[in-house]
């Protein structure tokens, strides 16, 4: 493991530019649960256990249709456990080394809890391809708009939405999350599109090679390992179940965390 860490640890003193990518095994080490599967989702939502219902299924813009409450019980309770939960350690470390050696960064996440911007990443430099759940649209998109997210949702034990629900300002209609959900023809892109273009410009702005460094991102729902792979000269893929990649590809079996304390230990 010494010399695997040894290696990126060149890798990324010699990259001039660096692609962060990272999944939902970044906030692993926040103390944000897990939902490999359908146990680690269950352990997480027990009361979903007793209906049958995963993470897929809950996770789907039909529920603000057809039964609001729990739609934005499922949300609301994911909104709040993101607001109390503090990034770890490694998002300020890793900033603190692009920042220290002048490093030419961007950030592709998969993740919609906002911890890179609470980390004091610049949202200029950062595509969140799944969208923010601290931005909200209407239901019905009437207006096209997207806004801020500043509610409070009361949720309940059975993880129920209670008292007044997050509505439109224009037509006062139910609003959602500001999410690509699955099975999702509703989702307003328009903030997503502005930031993949700045993601792009970024791209094609310089020749120089680039070195990806990704964080726990899955091949369940592979966004962001296809994005890392796709740009980088050098990949460097940080995960404790799937860091294996194609020929090339520096594998660290590590959690985000961890690797990054012994990555940017010098």
């Amino acid at each position: 493991m010494q010399s695997v860490i040894e290696q990126t640890r060149t890798a990324l003193q010699t990259a001039d530019r660096i692609l962060i990518g990272a999944g939902a095994g970044m906030g692993v080490d926040s103390g944000l649960p897990d939902f490999r599967g359908n146990e680690g989702f269950w352990k997480a939502y027990p009361p979903f256990k007793e209906s049958g219902l995963s993470f897929q299924d809950l996770a789907n813009p039909r529920w603000f249709d057809v039964d609001s409450p729990r739609a934005w019980g499922f949300y609301g309770h994911r909104l709040n456990l993101y607001r109390e939960t503090q990034p770890h350690a490694g998002f300020t470390r890793l900033l603190q080394f692009l920042r220290s050696q002048r490093k030419d960064f961007f950030v592709f996440t998969s993740n919609v809890d906002g911890h890179f911007q609470r980390a004091g990443y610049p949202i200029e430099r950062m595509v969140e391809c799944h969208g923010s759940i601290h931005h909200l649209q209407c239901i019905v998109d009437c207006e096209n708009e997207i806004w801020e997210n500043d509610c409070e949702i009361e949720v309940d034990e059975s993880f129920r939405a209670g008292g007044t629900l997050p509505s439109c300002p224009k037509c006062e209609l139910l609003a959602r999350p500001n999410i690509l959900m699955f099975g999702d023809f509703g989702w307003n892109a328009s903030r997503s599109t502005e930031q993949e273009k700045r993601f792009q410009s970024w791209l094609t702005a310089s020749t120089v090679p680039i070195t990806a460094l990704e964080f726990g991102a899955g091949t369940a729902i592979p966004s962001v390992r296809m994005e890392c792979e796709a740009h980088s000269d050098t990949l460097i893929r940080v995960n404790p179940r799937e860091s294996d990649g194609h020929p090339g590809t520096i594998s660290i079996p590590l959690g985000a965390r961890e690797a990054i304390e012994r990555i940017v230990s010098f």
